[in-house]
């Protein structure tokens, strides 16, 4: 057996990312149980917990949704167990229902809320700044600044959430999430593995006679941490020579001290874990030393500079204070940014490093789906099938790796906006674009966690769509974690196996077909017939096209000594008609001196290539 990432024993230094550290962290601060709905940047935090779950008897599950992810949290908490949550920041808005409650309840066990920030939208739809849901929620948050500091900070986080009876969100970003540290392993306290739930109605059921009183301690939660927190190990003030002082967090305080070394400044600097709220002793410290001019380093939105300037008023600070004027709330920062601001800040002339000629002639690598991929074969057909029938199809789209059909040659994403909202938005464009069809396309994790309730209202509402579920599965996009319909679990222990079509059947959906997602004429025919059932009807129809993730696929064949049997292009019969390359895009068909071949180390032998060649030039290879 393979060890865990994270298993070793104290006093071991082992080189993980910043998510492995969070999940070291989680296990040593003796967690009893770990949910999450997995999203880029957050996955590897549960996987990493997966992979140990058994050998430190702890119980990880992968939720249907990130709501039901911390409520299952919000009940392990309940009863007295330490609770891991995590999720990348989108998610959090499809808990924050629960975030919110949970900020006037508090916890009894420790609970933890990772929100994997995501600056630059590397992966994800949007820049947002979870901090801000702190602020909302009246739920402390916290950033450690690398991988050690992370692991160390999430033990004593757990003691702090039960000291103070405050959940407690702590933000990482994709920076952290998946940058590497040598990280030295403390000793693991084994979680409770039964728990007590603990009768409180008053505290519990947020009913109105009940609110404003823990509205009222939700507050004085908050004012004590911030007059407490100067004593939390990971927040300081250090002071320097200069008339400067420099305020920073996370990630971004490690771009302020390579900075400050390399331009040769001595400034005082305050260096916060927690940015919310912020330590009033150590700010009255630094206002007692009256620098001229206070920088403010923080990425995307202006928390720490909002609550500082408060501060600064109300203990009558007279200096400048100095912040988002200077560095952007766009994008992630980089020790490049940090320096060119407290270069502009102090009108220093420095020579920055030149930064990289984007007119460099790199080859584009646009982004395509894998050989084999069933998605391709869907959004072939789909297309056939539309311009058979000659009409101006709009195509709703989601999040998954099916959003890839936006690019050429498929240009099938008018829209992509977040989870389930294929469905909703498209029931909104299809109510009054009566002469388009609509076809929406959500994949089978996206519609177990938000696609549900979008598909009943528009049963109820009978809304005239086509939708189509791109059925692999698993959740690919994010590393094959299951779900309901996966038939297993985190461990890869057997569950049920929770079927589409009987969800859909049951919703009261009529016409619902289940389709190989290889059968490009099956596809094709389907899907017409579902354009003018919908157009007839006004009704919604669903097409459940199914096949197992080709990388999933193409593991478990060679796991089990299966040969994946590759297919090649005869080149007597090849009419060079391009429609494998410019309108299927196999990444395994290539075109090299006008010469149409197949790259068998790639190809995973699908054959969906032969059914749509006119020539019949795509052959198996035998032996």
């Amino acid at each position: 057996m393979v060890e865990g990432a994270i298993a070793g024993n104290p006093g071991d230094k082992k080189l993980l990312l910043g998510n492995e550290a969070i999940a070291r962290g989680a296990l040593e601060a003796g967690i009893s149980i770990a949910s999450s709905y997995p999203g880029t940047p957050s996955t590897e935090i549960l996987e990493s917990l997966i992979d140990v779950a058994e050998q430190y008897g702890i119980y990880v599950e992968w939720s249907t949704n990130e709501k039901v992810a911390l409520e299952v949290g919000i009940g392990a908490s309940m009863s007295g167990l330490r609770a891991l949550v995590t999720m990348k920041h989108v998610g959090v808005n499809v808990a924050a229902d629960a975030l919110m409650s949970l900020g006037y309840t508090g916890v009894i066990g420790g609970l933890i809320l990772v929100s994997a920030d995501d600056p630059g939208a590397f992966s994800s739809q949007n820049e947002q700044d979870n901090r801000i849901y702190g602020i909302h929620s009246y739920i402390p948050v916290f950033e450690p600044s690398e991988p050690q500091e992370a692991k160390n900070m999430v033990v004593d986080l757990y003691d702090l959430s039960e000291k103070y009876s405050s959940a407690i969100i702590l933000r990482s970003t994709t920076r952290l999430s998946h940058t590497r540290g040598v990280v030295i392993l403390g000793e693991i306290r084994r979680g409770k593995s039964n728990g007590l739930f603990n009768r409180k109605p008053r505290r519990w059921t947020l009913l109105p006679p009940h609110n404003k009183n823990l509205h009222r301690e939700a507050v004085e939660r908050i004012e004590k941490l911030s007059e407490e927190l100067h004593s939390f190990r990971y927040n300081f003030l250090k002071r320097g020579e200069d008339n400067l002082a420099i305020v920073s967090g996370g990630v971004a305080y490690t771009y302020v001290a390579e900075s400050i070394k390399k331009l040769g400044l001595k400034p005082h600097i305050l260096k916060l874990a927690s940015t919310y709220p912020l330590p009033r002793k150590l700010i009255r410290e630094l206002f007692d030393l009256n620098p001229d001019k206070i920088v403010i380093v923080e990425e995307l939105e202006p928390i720490i500079e909002h609550q500082l300037k408060v501060l600064a008023f109300d203990e009558r600070f007279d200096g400048e204070i100095v912040g988002k004027e200077i560095f952007p709330r766009i994008d992630e920062l980089t020790t490049l940014k940090v320096m060119e601001g407290l270069s502009r800040v102090l009108k220093l002339e420095i020579n920055l490093p030149t930064p990289l000629n984007p007119s460099l002639n790199i080859p584009p690598r646009p982004p395509t789906f894998c050989p084999g991929c069933g998605h391709r074969s869907v959004y072939f057909a789909v297309k056939l099938a539309v311009k058979r029938l000659r009409v101006d199809a709009i195509f709703p789209n989601d999040i998954g790796c099916y959003t890839l059909g936006f690019f050429s040659p498929f240009v099938m994403a008018d829209l992509s906006w977040s989870m389930g909202s294929s469905i909703g938005i498209g029931s909104g464009i299809a109510r009054f674009s009566k002469k388009r069809p609509v076809i929406a396309f959500i994949g089978d994790s996206t519609f177990f966690h938000a696609g549900i309730p979008a598909l009943l209202n528009a049963v109820y509402n009978s809304y005239p769509l086509v939708i189509v579920v791109m059925d692999n599965l698993v959740t690919a996009m994010t590393g094959h974690q299951p779900h309901p319909g996966s038939g297993a679990g985190a461990l890869g222990d057997p569950r049920k196996r929770i079927s589409i079509e009987d969800i859909v059947k049951a919703s009261g959906i009529e016409f619902v077909e289940v389709i190989d997602a290889y059968n490009i004429s099956m596809i094709r025919s389907t899907t017409e017939r579902a354009i003018k059932y919908v157009s007839e009807k006004s009704k919604p129809a669903v097409i459940v096209a199914r096949r197992p993730c080709a990388l999933v696929f193409a593991r478990l064949a060679r796991r089990e000594g299966r040969k994946l049997v590759p297919y090649y292009i005869d080149l007597d019969r090849c009419v060079k008609c391009g429609i494998c390359v410019n309108d299927f895009a196999c990444p395994a068909i290539t075109v090299f001196n006008d010469t149409y071949q197949i790259q068998e180390n790639i190809c995973i032998g699908c054959g969906v290539c032969t059914q749509i060649c006119p020539a019949k030039a795509i052959k198996r290879i035998k032996g």
